[in-house]
Parts: C-alpha cells; sequence; structure tokens
C-alpha cells in the first residue's frame, strides 16, 4: 500500500488495488460514485463498519524497511490502521455479523469520501475509524471544527500620512486577537479537549508600498468541545464583533463561516469500547487510555449524522503525521490486527447478548 502514492485526488490506482485483495478474501466490493472502495462479508443481527482513509498528504517519501520499522508517506496516516483492518477482517473464517470496509478518499482534502458514505445512506450498528492511537490506546472524542474568514475594510490614503485613515490590516488583527481572547462560559480552560482554541492560519491585504491597506482578509481555524456546538460558537463571536464594531464606525467588519463539524466523543462505557478494552488488554498486555484529541477527522462527520457507538484504533504514532520521518513498527502494526481479531467477534457476541435480554 505504501509504494501506492495516494495524495488527495489521486487514489485510484490503490483503490483498484484493494478492490483486489477485498474481492480476493471474499468480500463483495463495489466503488461508489467518490471512488471509495466498499466491501461487505458475513451476515448477522449486527453490522460492523471497519473505516479507513486511503489519501495522504502530498510529499513522496522512500518505502523502506529498517529492523522493525517500515518507512514511507502514509505509514502512520493512516495506511497501516485500514491495512490491518483488512487483513484481521479477511482472517475471521466466518463473521457472526456483517462487516462493511470502507476505503476512503479525501480525508486530507475536503472529506468527499465520508461525505459519500453519507449520501449514501450507508447503514451500521457500530463503526471503527483506522487512525493512529497506538496499538494498546483508543480514541474515543475529537474535537469539532470551524472557519472563519474575518473581513476588515477601511477607507485608504498614503502610508506618508497613516493618521488620516485606519490601517485594515492592524485593524484585522486586533478584531483577530479580540476573538482568540473571548471566552465561553462552557468551556473548561484547564482541558485543552473540552476548551475552544483558535488559530490564525492566513491573512492576506494591502497593495503597493505607498498606499494604507483598505482591505484584509484573515482566516482563522477553531477548535469546539463537545459541550460548545461550532454553530453557537459562530453566532457567538460574530455578535462580539458586531457589537464592537458599532463603536468602530470606521471601519466595515464582517465575519463568515466558510466550514464546520461538530466534535464527536463516543460513551466510554458502551460495547464497542467494552469489546476493544478486552481485546488490547488480551494482546498488549495493559489497560488502554481512552483518548480525546484535539483534531479533528471523518468520525465527527459521520458521528453527527449517524447515533451509533464511534471510536478511533490503529497502530502508530500520531506525532508522526504528515512528517518526513513517518514510519511505524512492523510489531505494533501486527499487535493492532491480533486487537481487531479478538474484538471484532467479541462485538457482534456483545450485541447478540445485549439483544437477547
Amino acid at each position: 500500500m505504501l509504494r501506492y502514492y495516494s495524495p488527495s485526488g489521486c487514489e485510484a490506482p490503490l483503490a483498484e488495488y484493494l478492490r483486489g485483495v477485498l474481492d480476493r478474501n471474499d468480500f463483495d466490493v463495489h466503488l461508489d460514485a467518490a471512488g471509495n472502495v466498499i466491501g461487505s462479508r458475513g451476515r448477522g443481527a449486527a453490522t460492523l463498519l471497519l473505516c479507513g482513509h486511503m489519501d495522504t498528504v502530498p510529499g513522496e517519501l522512500d518505502v523502506h524497511l529498517d529492523g522493525d520499522l517500515l518507512y514511507g508517506r502514509g505509514a502512520v496516516d493512516a495506511k497501516a490502521s485500514l491495512a490491518s483492518m483488512i487483513t484481521a477482517a479477511s482472517s475471521i473464517p466466518e463473521p457472526e455479523g456483517r462487516i462493511v470496509i470502507a476505503c476512503l478518499v479525501d480525508e486530507e482534502g475536503e472529506g468527499k469520501g465520508v461525505k459519500q458514505l453519507i449520501s449514501d445512506r450507508i447503514q451500521a450498528d457500530y463503526a471503527i475509524f483506522g487512525e493512529p492511537s497506538r496499538s494498546w490506546n483508543l480514541t474515543i472524542g475529537y474535537k469539532g471544527s470551524l472557519r472563519l474568514i474575518l473581513e476588515c475594510r477601511t477607507s485608504t490614503g498614503h502610508s506618508s500620512s497613516p493618521w488620516l485613515s485606519e490601517n485594515a490590516i492592524e485593524r484585522a488583527f486586533e478584531y483577530w486577537k479580540m476573538i482568540k481572547r473571548y471566552r465561553f462560559e462552557e468551556e473548561r480552560s484547564e482541558s485543552r479537549f473540552y476548551s475552544v482554541t483558535s488559530c490564525l492560519t492566513k491573512i492576506s491585504g494591502g497593495g503597493t508600498s505607498s498606499i494604507i491597506p483598505s482591505i484584509c482578509q484573515a482566516e482563522i481555524d477553531i477548535r469546539t468541545p463537545p459541550q460548545l456546538p461550532p454553530e453557537t460558537v459562530f453566532e457567538r463571536l460574530r455578535g462580539l464583533i458586531q457589537e464592537h464594531s458599532r463603536v468602530d464606525p470606521q471601519t466595515i467588519v464582517a465575519l463568515k463561516c466558510i466550514g464546520m463539524v461538530p466534535a464527536y466523543e463516543s460513551e466510554a462505557r458502551s460495547l464497542l469500547v467494552k469489546a476493544l478494552t478486552y481485546a488490547i488488554r488480551k494482546v498488549c498486555g495493559q489497560t488502554p487510555t481512552l483518548l480525546r484529541k484535539t483534531g479533528t477527522g471523518d468520525m465527527n462527520e459521520l458521528g453527527s449524522v449517524m447515533k451509533i457507538p464511534m471510536v478511533s484504533y490503529g497502530p502508530g504514532d500520531s506525532h508522526l503525521d504528515h512528517t518526513d520521518n513517518e514510519h511505524v513498527s512492523i510489531s505494533e502494526y501486527l499487535s493492532a490486527i491480533k486487537v481487531y481479531e479478538e474484538a471484532i467477534p467479541r462485538i457482534f457476541r456483545l450485541h447478540d447478548s445485549e439483544r437477547s435480554r
């Protein structure tokens, strides 16, 4: 899989390869309208969705093995996770439920792959997303995402007389600092997961050196906790900007939302978490840490429309994501396969047991 260089938008060769792998392992396979590879096998009362992405960030890396470490773009994010899912699901002789594997496109881009699953109304009782958590940990939460554009317009003039008019770039930066300092009563400031964080990712404006800038746009990335919907965060920040703009008549300011995804946090006592915790204890010899991450992923998108238990699990150190040193431990990868082999049948058995009560 690593030898198929597959940055977002270029997943087709890898998709064709994985379609062949799933077909040879008795999955019913098809490509959907977005180019996702969807495979299913088994039957029973419960359906388990195993979801991983085929694409990577740009930047091809040499694929090589150095002792226990396998290097290559996507080794951690997230081909090892997807491969461990496919290998384990293929090794179970007769699943007591239905296993659906979704190999997605464009997770690193605009999320076209998971949006296609939503559009196709995929059905499942449980879902596991293949993302690096380390083979001995489990991710149960991701923060939400809110993308904003702050625009400031002012009159202009000659830069030799900056006292005669406001500077749009300077005003935009002052409004940005106002947004960054704003605190919500619902957030828990001592927690990185349960607090609101903001990052100025791009700023553009100005023209020639002799003209005071009259327009500036700033792009802001805000990450939101589960207890604060991104819609609420946006409305309050927009109200803050509007309130201050009333006493700043020389600046026309607007705050626009260009995208939002709600946070997702799974119930720590769900059947899914119990089954994976048991499997990790058995294979890795330790109780997993339940991680809540400050990033945002496909689990957020699907979790916002499918009210089912979901978690993320997979081998690898997420600190190596997108780096030139991306690599995964083969022994950890093999442990993740064993965890899936233990967990998948247990999920189906626990499901049947709860239904029979």
